[in-house]
């Protein structure tokens, strides 16, 4: 049954690459007015979740509804409208500006009857001021550094105005404080009433930052709901194969996850068995 408040809705879904199916039988709703985050081990399905939400993937069985319809059978400009996505390592074509890549975000507004306003001139402006890029305007967007240029990235995702924003591993390849300053933004444009869906590696950042977390093994999803519900030792253990204990993070009370000195769980050493198995066998 459709959840009215739930803009986003992932039905009995088969998603996958080819004949490679990654989730079967996948439902998730994704909460309005939350900063949902999916994580989880490398290849457990996370950003394949992510492409489905963002009409990148369709699925062979099951649907991806966004308000109630069927997210491929809406017009690409209307879906453009709705939902701002910002893939993982975007490319920008050699020698753009700043403001002319964030002004790309105005594409989906633009017609053949509605060509450049001060409308997109205001808006483009306000993205740029939101994401504190607007005096590297006139740089060319390979010239910044790895924060920059993701802060523009987002600023061109915002010059779409839409209520939805989903993101593919922002932080990846960026130092710890690129990675927080692009994770403060995302949590400013929550709370200004933006709905955001990230894939994030980091549990740490993910615990402290989301409202609401989809924790995923294997295309499954295991557990999900706030942080300070789900985020538990047996959980990650669960998902990540790590002994750990949970504490209070001391700067914000979020759950906190301190792994375990020496024990690397017994599912992981299982694995390393029947490799080390499997080796000898080959020898």
């Amino acid at each position: 049954m459709t959840d009215s408040q739930s803009p986003l809705i992932v039905e009995d879904a088969t998603i996958g690459y080819g004949r490679v199916a990654i989730s079967e039988g996948l439902s998730v709703d994704i909460p309005e007015g939350e900063f949902t985050v999916i994580l989880g081990p490398n290849a457990c399905g996370k950003s394949t979740l992510l492409k489905a939400l963002a009409r990148m993937l369709k699925p062979t069985a099951g649907q991806v509804l966004l308000d109630g319809r069927d997210i491929h059978t809406q017009p690409t400009r209307a879906v453009a409208r709705r939902l701002g996505l910002l893939p993982q390592s975007p490319i920008a074509p050699d020698g753009i500006t700043v403001a002319d890549l964030v002004a790309r975000g105005r594409y989906p507004h633009q017609g053949i009857l509605r060509q450049w306003s001060a409308e997109d001139e205001r808006v483009v402006a306000e993205a740029m001021a939101a994401t504190d890029i607007t005096e590297l305007g006139a740089r060319g967007v390979d010239e910044l550094s790895g924060g920059q240029r993701q802060r523009v990235w987002i600023a061109m995702v915002l010059a779409q105005q839409t209520p939805l924003l989903l993101l593919d591993e922002p932080t990846t390849f960026l130092d710890i404080t690129h990675q927080i300053e692009v994770l403060d933004l995302c949590a400013k444009l929550h709370q200004e009433g933006r709905t955001l869906v990230a894939v994030l590696h980091d549990l740490n950042q993910a615990a402290r930052y989301a409202t609401h977390l989809i924790a995923m093994r294997e295309g499954d999803i295991v557990a999900e709901g706030p942080p300070a519900e789900i985020v538990t030792a047996a959980m990650v253990d669960q998902v990540f194969d790590l002994p750990c204990r949970i504490i209070d993070d001391p700067e914000t009370g979020t759950p906190l996850v301190i792994p375990s000195a020496g024990n690397r769980g017994a599912a992981s050493r299982a694995r390393e068995l029947e490799a080390d198995a499997l080796v000898k066998d080959l020898v």
